[in-house]
């Protein structure tokens, strides 16, 4: 296998990118190559999501990569049947003539991600901390953006996904995540 560290200036990846271009051509990307990622890189865009902003500057998140393939495998199926749940209403939507062709074609693009979830040489994942027992979305989700925008920025394809929550208790446990 080639090392990946090899191919890439992770100094300069995605340094070259003006920001409004970043924001108007950040799109989800569905159909992922399994070329391995370097950890440098994983670094880069998890560092970018810690500029987000966060009330009082708490900066509630942590990132985990998870690049082992048996666990990726784990997380896959786990989102496999969820997403399979959920979607079920909007394939049979789909089938009908008069279904617009492109969401036709996202809701194509979703299933072909949930099916080959396995494949991706990363699962990043960004969690979040409670405060007073409540999430706190309104800085995860900064976070996530300035991470999705650094992964385009620098040639990965990525995409914000959320089914997994399904299987919160699991999901966590395979990440070593906290309880809080």
């Amino acid at each position: 296998m080639n090392d990946p560290e090899a191919k890439v200036d992770v100094d300069r990846a995605g340094e070259d990118l003006p920001l409004l271009e970043g924001i108007r051509t950040t799109r989800a990307m569905r159909r992922l190559r399994p070329d391995p990622v370097p950890m440098a890189l994983i670094r880069k865009v998890c560092e970018a999501g810690t500029f987000a902003p966060s009330g009082g500057n708490r900066q509630p998140w942590i990132f985990v990569a998870v690049t082992d393939a048996d666990r990726r495998a784990r997380i896959a199926t786990l989102y496999r049947d969820a997403f399979h749940a959920y979607i079920a209403p909007a394939l049979e939507a789909a089938e009908a003539p008069d279904f617009p062709a492109a969401k036709r074609r996202n809701v194509r693009a979703a299933l072909h991600l949930a099916d080959h979830l396995h494949e991706a040489p990363v699962h990043l994942f960004v969690a979040g901390y409670t405060r007073r027992g409540a999430e706190q979305a309104q800085a995860i989700f900064p976070c996530i953006q300035n991470v999705l925008l650094a992964c385009r920025a620098v040639g990965l394809g990525a995409s914000l996904t959320t089914v997994h929550r399904s299987h919160g208790a699991e999901i966590d446990a395979l990440l070593g995540l906290p309880e809080n």
